[in-house]
């Protein structure tokens, strides 16, 4: 009676298999095209996150910030001696540019402006430029100071006047107007090298730009190969080698990740391997487990490559939490056939695929409502661990009723699951410990919940080793500070408004820096005077050239008997009336870096300039002083990606948390139509309780609530409901189904248990979460049996 099934069920098995070795087959083809194709993998944790809905003039900005900072990496070579600090600096210079790979596009050290022309240009535009100094002496018509000031620069030894100067700017004042208009800044340039001194020491700094991005890996490896050659040049020197830039964060990321998924991954493997032993009591349910997790990998991989092109690393560090539910079906299929032993394969798989199949619908909605928010990150998880599981239910429904057909050998790991079974019955026939657990656990959600805090920033979820901060830390200091994320934008119709608006503003942002809440700022203002500005400079001016030039000429001890140079002198000043320093001009002579603070006109032709902000000790007193401030026929606003981006974290979380009571309410009507009002209350109780409970831990715990946290509830209760409908659906026997939870549930806690001690906070988040909540779910679900024994 028990060989005839066999016989019915062989040609039917053997077409299943045949089905399953084409489908797989086809999946790694494809996946390999996939990769061939320019697939990739992805270590940027900013790749993962929301993106920000954002005008078109601030979107403009933030992409010329961020493309003029991406890539590039930061090297300040110390020394006690200026040379040998300029000179290790252009060797370093050298051998980056000779690169084989050519892994840098650009390396550069001091500005590549031409300093001449820009003199020039500015020299040109003369007339139209005054410090405040002269403006006040030249408004009071006093002169006397100035022309002593200019007659000390005539006659003294050191002075820098010459004839060919004294005879285009007799009162010498382009020379104080260029001094203002250089940015303050303690760098100095030397032999094209940029470089710092500060306490007898200097710093050479060289700038490189990567050919392509620091997180793609390929990029990394040649860009570290090339720097680590071109140190290695400069051993003999006696430097010392401060680095900073994404390529070394980047690498910091990768690194953790690769190290991260191999020992995820690897114990999982081997607590696996373990339990199954233990269970089973011979290793042959592993090697169709390990094929059953293997398949399920490999369509998550090519699932999640196909759709999105690319695979973030922290997307494998997830989904090595396979190993932990995927993992489930094979245990549940060898339970019944342990406890089911005149079965063959084909009818174990028909008495649970019921079971199993809604485990695989729930479990997916979980995952897939994780994909719901517009998150490119957890739409990766979400895809990778949903296909996973399909890979792995298919591998189940295909391979297992020909390949694990092998009869087990009698096990005692029955009894284990029995033993926690008749403690929970135990336990609930004592009435007076079940109010004191009760109340325990009411204090305890109590406690927890008013202790749990929030915390959206995403500077919070990944952080770099302190070696990398510290370094780059100290690298900023000999930058005079360098450039913060955050910066200003100002915006107008016109380029005229706008440069007046950067001077308007220039004051606020003075009294900004003497409150404390700024350290520098820059901007195109303390270039280019506003037009208006100029104008009055320029009739300033003609208090000298149309007034009082004989005079000045004559103190100055000119000779100029024939009139010549008066006349040339005010000739020159008649013909600069119509020529203004202009944008467009400043820019065609300036380097990239000072041309990215300008923005060319959106579809409205609205035109904006960046200020860049060094230092910010108050952001949020900045940014209460920036909103304050009105400005005419312009607008202005403190530009904050990381925080547009940590509200908009913040907005999720609750819209997750949301989602999760809309998933709840939607669970408990359904049940209510399966099973009778007592049980489907509980089915939909017990994950409910692990939530609360996981809150509450999560607050004592001192673990501030994040969106990560709420992601993995939505995974508490999908796997959590999968507990309580096996139980559900058991009945009267539920010692197989017991024993399958208990090695289900170890292993998921083995894997999501690894992934609360990922040194990346948006793992740990997860991890720790679900490590919580599906722990208190086992604990729990098996209270569902006392229902079920009442009600059968």
């Amino acid at each position: 009676m028990t060989v005839k099934p066999v016989k019915n069920h062989l040609i039917s098995t053997k077409w299943r298999f045949a089905i399953w070795c084409l489908l797989f087959s086809s999946v790694v083809i494809y996946g390999v095209n996939l990769w061939q194709s320019g697939a990739k993998v992805q270590s940027d944790i900013l790749a993962m996150l929301p993106h920000l809905q954002q005008d078109e003039l601030t979107h403009n900005a933030l992409q010329q910030v961020e493309n003029r900072l991406a890539n590039q990496v930061y090297i300040a070579i110390v020394s006690s001696q200026k040379d040998t600090a300029i000179n290790a600096a252009k060797t370093l210079i050298n051998q980056l540019k000779q690169d084989p790979q050519q892994a840098f596009s650009q390396v550069t050290s001091a500005s590549d402006s031409n300093i001449n022309e820009l003199g020039k240009w500015y020299f040109d535009h003369r007339f139209k430029l005054l410090t405040a100094d002269q403006q006040d002496a030249l408004a009071s018509k006093q002169l006397d100071g100035l022309i002593a000031k200019a007659q000390q620069q005539l006659y003294s030894a050191f002075g820098f006047a010459n004839s060919q100067m004294i005879n285009q700017d007799p009162l010498l004042l382009f020379s104080d107007n260029m001094l203002a208009l250089t940015a303050s800044s303690s760098l100095q340039q030397e032999q094209g090298i940029l470089f710092n001194q500060q306490a007898n020491q200097t710093a050479a700094i060289v700038i490189a730009k990567g050919a392509q991005s620091a997180f793609n890996p390929n990029a990394q490896q040649q860009q570290l190969a090339a720097l680590n050659h071109a140190f290695a040049a400069m051993a003999g020197s006696d430097v010392q080698i401060l680095k900073a830039g994404a390529l070394f964060h980047a690498q910091a990321a990768t690194e953790s990740a690769k190290q991260e998924i191999t020992f995820i991954g690897g114990l999982s493997l081997i607590g696996v391997i373990i339990l199954v032993w233990l269970g089973f009591r011979t290793l042959m349910p592993l090697h169709l487990a390990l094929l059953t997790l293997s398949s399920g990998f490999v369509l998550a991989l090519v699932a999640t490559l196909s759709l999105f092109n690319e695979l973030h690393l922290l997307t494998l560090v997830f989904g090595t939490s396979l190993i932990g539910i995927a993992i489930d079906y094979s245990f549940h299929f060898y339970c019944e056939k342990l406890s089911q032993p005149q079965h063959d394969a084909y009818q174990v798989l028909d008495d649970i695929l019921p079971a199993m199949t809604l485990a695989l619908v729930t479990s997916s909605l979980a995952f897939i409502g994780i994909g719901f928010t517009p998150f490119p990150g957890m739409q990766q998880v979400a895809i990778f661990c949903a296909t996973g599981l399909l890979g792995a239910y298919i591998t189940l429904v295909l391979a297992f009723p020909l390949l694990a057909n092998k009869p087990l050998k009698p096990s005692s790991a029955l009894n284990w699951a029995q033993y926690y079974l008749h403690f929970v019955a135990k336990l609930s026939a004592k009435p007076t410990i079940n109010k004191i657990i009760f109340y325990v656990i009411g204090l305890v959600i109590f406690a927890g919940l008013l202790q749990l805090q929030h915390n959206d920033d995403i500077r919070h979820l990944q952080q770099s080793p302190q070696q990398i901060t510290d370094e780059e830390n100290q690298l900023r200091q000999w930058l005079s500070g360098g450039t913060d994320n955050q910066f200003i934008l100002v915006s107008a119709d016109t380029e005229i408004a706008l440069l007046e608006a950067l001077h308007q503003l220039t004051p606020t942002l003075a009294q900004a820096v003497n409150q404390g809440e700024l350290t520098h700022f820059f901007s195109l203002a303390s270039l280019l005077p506003s037009l208006s500005q100029q104008q009055k400079n320029y009739q300033l001016q003609g208090l000298i050239y149309q007034q009082n030039l004989p005079h000045i000429i004559d103190q100055l001890g000119l000779n100029d008997d024939s009139g010549l140079l008066n006349q040339s002198l005010q000739s020159a000043y008649l013909q600069a009336q119509p020529a203004n320093l202009t944008p467009d001009a400043l820019l065609a002579l300036a380097d990239t870096a000072l041309k990215d603070l300008w923005l060319t006109p959106n579809n409205n032709g609205i035109v904006g300039a960046i200020v860049l902000l060094t230092g910010i000790n108050n952001l949020d007193g900045l940014t209460t002083r920036i909103n304050h401030t009105q400005l005419n026929d312009a607008k202005v606003k403190l530009v904050d990606k990381v925080g547009d981006i940590s509200h908009l974290m913040g907005q999720y979380r609750q819209f997750t948390l949301v989602l999760l009571l809309g998933v709840l309410v939607i669970a408990s009507v359904l049940f209510c139509f399966k099973y009778p009002l007592k049980l489907a209350l509980a089915v939909i109780g017990v994950p409910t309780l692990a939530i609360m409970l996981t809150l509450s831990s999560l607050g004592l715990l001192g673990s501030p609530f994040s969106l990560f946290h709420a992601l993995a509830l939505i995974l508490v209760l999908g796997i959590g409901i999968d507990y309580s409908l096996f139980f559900a659906e058991a009945k009267h026997t539920s010692t197989g189904v017991m024993m399958a939870i208990f090695m289900s549930a170890t292993s998921t806690l083995l894997a999501f248990g690894l992934l609360a001690f990922s040194h990346t906070n948006a793992i740990h988040f997860f991890g720790l979460t679900l490590l919580l909540g599906i722990g208190y779910t086992f604990l729990l679900a098996p209270f569902i049996t006392l229902i079920t024994r009442k009600t059968h």
